[in-house]
């Protein structure tokens, strides 16, 4: 095969590649199938029915595993795994109370001008 054969396939085909892939290119960048169901699981592991499921869990599974008595191994691992579910549903309320929301993005603050004071060094300002 020639080499100007070669080179007039490989044009036609990136031309044909980015024919067919125009429409993928062209997506106007909507929601992905996957956001509404997770923000659904946001919202119910974060909301106050989950903050009330947390405590009940920390307390029953803490009650259980100081008054429980003598609690086979099974018994006390699974008393662990429901402290533990229980205090990561209420993570979020336990944050809430240091005053943290959570992640925030925002416009960046800049940077006040400068002032148009030429001096500059120890005592300028002063």
């Amino acid at each position: 095969m020639s080499s100007e054969r070669l080179a007039a396939r490989i044009v036609l085909g990136l031309a044909l590649g980015l024919l067919i892939a125009h429409p993928a290119l062209a997506s106007s960048g909507g929601s992905l199938p996957w956001e509404s169901p997770l923000e659904q699981i946001q919202k119910s592991i974060t909301g106050p029915v989950a903050g009330f499921i947390a405590l009940a869990a920390v307390a029953v599974a803490g009650g259980m595993l100081i008054f429980g008595g003598e609690l086979n191994d099974f018994a006390r691992r699974l008393m662990y795994i429901v402290l533990v579910a229980g205090i990561l549903l209420g993570s979020t309320q336990i944050v809430a109370l240091f005053g943290s929301t959570g992640a925030s993005i925002g416009i960046p603050v800049t940077a006040p001008p400068a002032s148009s004071d030429i001096r500059a060094g120890q005592g300028a300002n002063g």
